[in-house]
């Protein structure tokens, strides 16, 4: 799908409500790079977003657990009131938006590289990325068009995924891993965040079951995922 790239300028954040989440960031983006409709939403005087705003990230290196639980825990929010924001990586980012999509949510995809074709990342996503756009969702990034990913590329985004939501939800981690960097963009910025507890002897597991060892919320059913929204 060739739809046109948006930008908007930081001056202009403020006129969105949600990329006006973008200016509680100590390093705010100078633009931002959109490819389709950005969807409307109103902030309450709690600060809380209608629709409500879910970050789901996870490991690239994720198990038949993880699927299942990304599976499971987002097919059930198909008839709520819900914008999913992933990171259109390998893994649990791009089942999250397969299962998005197959339940007719709202997704924006963010990925750590530009927008143009021949640089978005990864390139085994490509086709996803127009089924995003094709199903009325969203590409977005705060690199020009032309930007290839880079290591800086992913913790940059991390704080854009982080910043734009209500909730994160993470669905496994290892120790050291660009999901659990969004995670603490996220507490800091005063998101909640919940965590999927995972068996004590797997590598995907030791972040999320640290996170939980730090305050954030165990999600272990669906009415936990309810309940951090």
């Amino acid at each position: 799908m060739s739809l046109p790239i948006t930008i908007v300028p930081r001056e202009e954040f403020q006129n969105h409500p949600l990329l006006a989440r973008l200016l509680e960031l100590h390093d705010i983006p100078e633009k931002i790079y959109i490819q389709g409709e950005l969807p409307s939403v109103e902030i309450d005087e709690y600060g809380r977003a209608t629709p409500r705003i879910l970050t789901v990230v996870g490991s690239r290196k994720y198990t038949s657990y993880g699927k299942q639980v990304v599976e499971k825990l987002i097919s059930s929010l198909r008839d709520e009131s819900i914008i999913i924001v992933s990171g259109l990586a390998l893994g649990i980012d791009g089942i999250s938006h397969v299962v998005d999509l197959k339940n007719n949510l709202k997704t924006i995809a963010i990925p750590g590289s530009g927008l143009n074709r021949d640089k978005l990342y990864p390139s085994t996503h490509i086709n996803l990325a127009e089924e995003i756009l094709e199903n009325n969702g969203v590409l977005l990034s705060e690199f020009s068009p032309e930007t290839s990913s880079a290591p800086w590329t992913f913790p940059a985004r991390n704080r854009i995924m982080a910043a734009l939501s209500d909730a994160v939800l993470i669905i496994e981690a290892e120790e050291k891993s660009g999901t659990l960097i969004t995670g603490r963009l996220a507490l800091e910025l005063g998101r909640d965040i919940g965590a999927v507890p995972g068996e004590i002897f797997s590598q995907t597991a030791v972040g999320t079951n640290a996170l939980i060892h730090e305050g954030a919320y165990s999600i272990g059913n669906i009415e936990d995922l309810y309940a951090l929204l």
